[in-house]
C-alpha cells in the first residue's frame, strides 16, 4: 500500500578427522559437503549454535515429552528475534502514517497559504519518510524471516524426533502421505503465517489504532460518526467470517493430507498398479480425492468472496458519509481542506488494513488447522516406551524365555495366548506355521518392537521393559523378510548400524556373506553408490547385504523373519550359507516359510492356534506324527504334473 494509505503498494558426529568419516552424516548416509558459495554462512550460522553436547549421547525419549505446539509458543520462544522484529514494526508503522499529515502540512500551510519554503519542506519531509519506511520495512522483513526460519526448523525437528520414537503400530494404521503432510503442508502454512503474516497483522492492526486517535485529534465529531457507522457491522461480519473460516480450513487440512496419502500410495506401488492395468482406475480415484480437496477449497474461496466484497462496501459507504459530513464542515469553515483531504486519506488508511486483515485471518485460519494436526500427531504416544528408571542392558549370554506371553493387535482379539518358550544361549530356533499363525508377531515382540498385553519377555532375566531400547537393539539384529536398502553406497548401508566400523571390519562382513564377487564387480567397490531401495542390485543381493550389515554390528540375537521366502534356489543358497556365519555362537530365532530353512535350526516350533503346538528338532516332530510331520509330508512330496504338463 502506499503512503497515502498507510502503507507501500558438515557435522561430523563420531569427530573423526578422516575423509570417510568426515564426509558422512550420523546415520551413515553420504554427505556431498558444503558448496563454498555457502561456507561462510555456515560457519555463521554454527558459531551461534548452542553447545548440544556430544553426538554420540542417546536423545532420551522420556525426558523429551515437551508442551503442546502452539502459534504463541513459536513466537515468544525466540524473544531476541521477538523484539528486533516487533521494534521494525513500530518503526514501520509509524512512518507509514506521516504521509497524510505531511500531506495537510503542504495543502493548509504550503499551497494554500502560499509559502514555498514549507511546501518544499513538506514535499523532502514526505521523501524521507518513504525511504526511511523502505529501510525499516527490509529490516522488518528480515526480522521476521529469521524468526520464522528459527521456529519451523525445530518444528520439523521435533516433529520428525517424535515420529522417530513412534512405534511400529502407529505406521501400520496411519498412511504415509498423511504423515508427510504434517511435515511438509502443515509446517510451510505456520512458517507462511510467521514469515509475514504476523508482522502484517501488527502493522496493520497498529495501523488502525494510530489512524483512529489522529482522526479524533483532527476532529472527534466527524470521526464519531463515520466510525459509529462502520464498526458495528464489520464486527458482525468478521465474527461470521471467523466461525465459517474455522470449519473451512479445517476441512482444508483434511482434504490435502488424503490427497498426500493417495500420491504417495499410487507412487510407492507404481509396479503393481502397472501390472495389473489399474492405471485409468486410479486416476479416477485420485481425481475423487482431488476433488474433495477442490471442494473444501471452494468454500473457503465463497466466503471469502463474501467478506472481502463486503468490508469493502461498509468502507466505501463510510467514506460516502465522510465526504458529505466532512465537505459541510469545510463550507461552514469549522474544518480546512488540508485537513479534510488528511481526515480522507487517514480513513482510507483505516479501512485498507481491513482488507490485508482478511488475508492474514485467512492465513491464521491455515495455520492455526495445521497446528491442531500437528498437536494431533505430537500428542499421539508411542506404545512402546522405556520406563523412566529403565536400565542399560548389559551384554548377554543370548538366553530368551517368553514366560505366560499374550498379544493381540486389536483388543479381544488375540493372535498369542499364553505362551511359553526358552531359547539357550547359542540355540537357533525356528517358527514355522501357517500364515497369519503369529510367527512375525513373535519375532517383533522378541525386538520390542510391540510390548505383550499379557506376560514378559526376559533376556537373561531382564525383562524388555526394563531395559533401554538402544541397549536391547544393540544386541539384537534383524534381518527382515524384505530388507529396506538405503540411498547411499555399498559401505553405507553394510555400515548402517555402525558408521564407524572400520574398512577391515566392513570387508570382513562382506566376506562372511560372500558379497566379495558383487563389491569387487561393481564400479567403485565400497563406494559404489546404490539406487533408491536398492533396486540396482538383486533381491538375494540385497538379502545378502542385510545379513551383512547384521553381522558388521555383532548382536548377540538374531531375528530372521522369512528371510529366503522370496529368493530363488540359487540365492536361496547363498543366503542360507551367509546365515550359518551369522548365527554361528549366537541366539537366533527364524521365520520360516520354507522348511528346508527351519531343518538348519536346533529345534522347531510349531506356532498356530494362538500357541505353540510342537516343539523339537526336524527328526523328533516327523517321527511323532503330528502337524510339522503333516507339513513336511506337503512338502517334500514329488509334484505330479497335471495332464497339460505331460
Amino acid at each position: 500500500m502506499s503512503m497515502f494509505g498507510g502503507g507501500f503498494g558438515g557435522f561430523n558426529a563420531g569427530g573423526h578427522s578422516s575423509v570417510g568419516a568426515a564426509g558422512r552424516k550420523g546415520n551413515g548416509l553420504p554427505f556431498a559437503g558444503i558448496p563454498e558459495d555457502l561456507a561462510e554462512g555456515v560457519a555463521e550460522l554454527e558459531a551461534r549454535e548452542p553447545d548440544h553436547g556430544d553426538p554420540r549421547v542417546v536423545f532420551d525419549p522420556v525426558a523429551d515429552r515437551g508442551g503442546r505446539v502452539s502459534i504463541t509458543r513459536l513466537l515468544t520462544g525466540r524473544p531476541r528475534l521477538l523484539v528486533t522484529a516487533t521494534v521494525a514494526v513500530l518503526v514501520e508503522t509509524l512512518l507509514l502514517q506521516a504521509g497524510p499529515y505531511l500531506v495537510q502540512v503542504g495543502i493548509d500551510h504550503g499551497i494554500t497559504g502560499r509559502n514555498l519554503p514549507v511546501l518544499v519542506g513538506a514535499t523532502v519531509a514526505f521523501v524521507l519518510a518513504v525511504l526511511l519506511t523502505g529501510v525499516a520495512t527490509s529490516a522488518r522483513m528480515r526480522q521476521t524471516g529469521k524468526l520464522a526460519a528459527s521456529a519451523t526448523r525445530d518444528l520439523r525437528i521435533r516433529i520428525f524426533a517424535h515420529l522417530q520414537r513412534m512405534s511400529l503400530d502407529y505406521y501400520t494404521r496411519e498412511k504415509a502421505g498423511v504423515t508427510m503432510t504434517r511435515m511438509t503442508s502443515d509446517v510451510e502454512a505456520l512458517q507462511s503465517l510467521l514469515s509475514d503474516s504476523f508482522a502484517q497483522f501488527g502493522i496493520q492492526a497498529l495501523t488502525m489504532v494510530v489512524v483512529t486517535a489522529v482522526l479524533f485529534h483532527y476532529n472527534a465529531e466527524l470521526a464519531v460518526i463515520t466510525l459509529a457507522l462502520v464498526v458495528p457491522p464489520l464486527t458482525l461480519l468478521s465474527l461470521w467470517f471467523r466461525r465459517a473460516a474455522d470449519k473451512g480450513y479445517n476441512r482444508q487440512r483434511d482434504a490435502i493430507a488424503a490427497m498426500f496419502a493417495d500420491l504417495a500410495e499410487s507412487l510407492n506401488g507404481v509396479r503393481v498398479v502397472t501390472a495389473h492395468n489399474r492405471q485409468e482406475r486410479n486416476i479416477v480415484a485420485h481425481r475423487d480425492v482431488v476433488g474433495g480437496y477442490r471442494d473444501a477449497n471452494d468454500w473457503t474461496g465463497r466466503i471469502n468472496a463474501v467478506y472481502g466484497p463486503g468490508s469493502s462496501a461498509i468502507g466505501l459507504l463510510g467514506m460516502a458519509v465522510l465526504l458529505l459530513a466532512g465537505g459541510r464542515m469545510v463550507l461552514r469553515g469549522s474544518l480546512s481542506i488540508g485537513e479534510l483531504t488528511a481526515f480522507v486519506l487517514y480513513l482510507n488508511a483505516f479501512f485498507q488494513p481491513v482488507q490485508q486483515l482478511v488475508q492474514i485471518y485467512t492465513q491464521y485460519q491455515q495455520a492455526r488447522a495445521a497446528v491442531a494436526k500437528i498437536n494431533g500427531l505430537l500428542g499421539t504416544p508411542s506404545t512402546v516406551r522405556p520406563r523412566p528408571d529403565a536400565t542399560v542392558l548389559p551384554p548377554v549370554r543370548g538366553e530368551i524365555v517368553l514366560d505366560d506371553l499374550t498379544f493381540g493387535y486389536l483388543p479381544g482379539r488375540p493372535v498369542l495366548e499364553h505362551v511359553s518358550l526358552r531359547i539357550a544361549p547359542g540355540e537357533t530356533v525356528a517358527c514355522v506355521g501357517p500364515t497369519g499363525a503369529g510367527k512375525s508377531t513373535l519375532a517383533k515382540l522378541v525386538t520390542r518392537l510391540y510390548d505383550p498385553t499379557g506376560g514378559r519377555i526376559l533376556i537373561d532375566g531382564h525383562d524388555l521393559r526394563d531395559v533401554t531400547l538402544e541397549s536391547l537393539r544393540r544386541q539384537i539384529g534383524v534381518v527382515p523378510q524384505e530388507p529396506f536398502l538405503f540411498a547411499g553406497t555399498l559401505r553405507d548401508n553394510i555400515a548402517f548400524a555402525r558408521p564407524e566400523a572400520t574398512d577391515a571390519e566392513v570387508w570382513a562382513a562382506v566376506d562372511a556373506v560372500g558379497l566379495r564377487e558383487l563389491v569387487e564387480r561393481s564400479p567403485e567397490g565400497l563406494a559404489t553408490p546404490l539406487h533408491e531401495r536398492g533396486q540396482s542390485v538383486s533381491s538375494g543381493e540385497r538379502q545378502l547385504l542385510a545379513l551383512a550389515r547384521a553381522f558388521l554390528a555383532e548382536p548377540r540375537v538374531v531375528v530372521l523373519d522369512e528371510a529366503t521366502s522370496s529368493l530363488d534356489l540359487r540365492s536361496e543358497l547363498r543366503v542360507e550359507a551367509a546365515l550359518d556365519q551369522l548365527l554361528e555362537g549366537r541366539s537366533a530365532i527364524l521365520v520360516a516359510h520354507r522348511l528346508s530353512t527351519a531343518m538348519r535350526a536346533d529345534r522347531i516350533i510349531v506356532v498356530d492356534d494362538h500357541g505353540i503346538l510342537e516343539s523339537g528338532t526336524h527328526a523328533e516332530l516327523v517321527a511323532a506324527g503330528g502337524r510339522y510331520a503333516s507339513m513336511y509330508a506337503t512338502w517334500a512330496a514329488p509334484v505330479v504334473p497335471g495332464p497339460a504338463a505331460r
